[in-house]
């Protein structure tokens, strides 16, 4: 680490009223040169610690720039994680407030629900999938509390990976789902089709996003808990999204997800 304690507990907390009012700042790495990765996940640390203090609670983990196209889209060649509160679920086909965010985007994910817990390190694909008791259709609305998503890696790692709201439909019994890497998607928004993509775009399954997150997480000390929710990463690119509009994932086999912007 490069930065003092306090200098990143000022950063959390400014990346905290920006979300708190939807007012975007200037990029934490050009306000604190010399900020790193582990600065970063301390920023992110340090801000959901403030949202819990709030009354949130924890449900889960996104991994975030899983697929060339979304690493292509920010100019990072690697993968992140973030935390996923419970003030953050939506409920599939229900209103969200546009003005809640800031430039939201939104993608379609596979959502998975762990049966039991799962620690690094050295977790594979096949430990994910025995471990796994369900998966949905998802969308994550993505957000960017840094101007114009001016981010490096670091920017949107201590931004919580950019993430911002889940919505979820409902569960399939894993045994019940096809290989998830073959499992396909459509996104669609206001019915016309913008994006299409499988399960394989997210490191070659998304399942392998899930290992990664849990070998990661034993560096800091912890892991992945029985119940809670994992987002693996955007299987398409993301488009932007704004009041009035509806999106749709269509995801085969696993169903629908909506979500309408007002």
């Amino acid at each position: 680490m490069t930065l003092t304690a306090e200098e990143r507990a000022t950063a959390a907390a400014m990346l905290r009223r920006a979300e708190h009012h939807v007012t975007p700042v200037e990029p934490p790495s050009e306000l604190l040169p010399g900020l790193d990765l582990a600065d970063a996940y301390a920023i992110q640390r340090d801000n959901i610690a403030l949202r819990l203090k709030d009354g949130a609670s924890v449900v889960g983990h996104k991994v975030g720039l899983t697929s060339a196209a979304m690493r292509e889209l920010l100019g990072v060649d690697e993968p992140d994680f973030g935390h996923l509160l419970d003030d953050m679920l939506h409920r599939d086909g229900a209103p969200v407030l546009a003005t809640r965010y800031c430039a939201p985007r939104v993608e379609p994910e596979i959502c998975f629900r762990l049966g039991r817990p799962l620690s690094g390190p050295d977790v594979t694909v096949e430990d994910v999938l025995a471990a796994t008791e369900a998966v949905a259709p998802a969308l994550e609305i993505v957000d960017s509390r840094i101007r114009d998503w001016r981010i490096t890696l670091a920017d949107t790692v201590a931004d919580n990976a950019s993430s911002a709201g889940l919505v979820r439909g409902p569960w399939t019994p894993l045994a019940d789902v096809p290989d998830l890497a073959d499992v396909g998607v459509d996104l669609l928004v206001d019915g016309e089709r913008v994006a299409r993509g499988r399960g394989s775009e997210v490191l070659g399954h998304p399942a392998a996003a899930v290992a990664w997150l849990a070998n990661i997480l034993a560096t800091f000390g912890t892991g992945l808990e029985q119940g809670q929710v994992v987002l693996p990463g955007a299987m398409t690119t993301a488009p932007f999204v704004s009041a009035g509009q509806r999106v749709e994932a269509r995801f085969g086999v696993l169903g629908p997800v909506s979500v309408t912007f007002v």
